[in-house]
């Protein structure tokens, strides 16, 4: 349930960001996704995508419908060196990058699944209920915030004065006491 294509003509910063959109999804999500995604990398990837689906239905007897895309790596391969006409007869440098793709292909498990959705609902569940504690009216946020500051002027002027108080008295060195010549 794999597939690669290698020494692909594409940079590996512009494929990485059509592949880290469909990362993880299933595969009919996936496609639907790169068809509708107007870029060569989306179309290099649906490619490789339908070879995989293809390589696991004929070799593995797996149903395109249940997989999902366990790996997606984007790797850098060499780079063709180019050059572009400057003045004084001076070339400046090209560099066309290309690129690895694989792509790995597994059986969505559906408990596994199940778990995470529970979990994403539970932390969001948690996180509505700390943002409406501390929700409030903007009276009672103003109060709040008063208090905390009157609180941390306090102690940052009370911690001045015990520094003041603990400070050794100054005393003249040797050195301020020289004169010019």
């Amino acid at each position: 349930m794999k597939a690669h294509i290698r020494s692909v003509r594409i940079a590996p910063k512009k494929a990485n960001l059509v592949a880290g959109m469909v990362r993880g999804l299933t595969v009919q999500d996936a496609r639907e996704s790169l068809r509708l995604t107007n870029k060569k990398a989306a179309r290099i990837i649906a490619q490789l995508l339908d070879s995989a689906a293809a390589n696991a239905q004929h070799n593995e007897n797996q149903s395109p419908e249940l997989l999902i895309i366990k790996t997606l790596t984007v790797n850098k391969a060499q780079a063709y060196h180019r050059g572009v006409p400057m003045a004084r007869g001076r070339v400046r440098p090209m560099r066309k990058f290309l690129s690895h793709i694989a792509i790995t292909l597994g059986v969505a498990d559906v408990e596994k699944s199940a778990d995470k959705k529970k979990k994403v609902a539970k932390s969001t569940k948690s996180l509505s209920e700390e943002s409406s504690e501390t929700k409030g009216t903007p009276s009672q946020k103003a109060i709040k915030s008063a208090q905390s500051l009157k609180k941390s002027t306090k102690s940052a002027s009370s911690e001045a004065k015990s520094s003041k108080d603990t400070a050794p008295p100054a005393s003249a060195s040797p050195r301020s006491t020289s004169t010019k010549k």
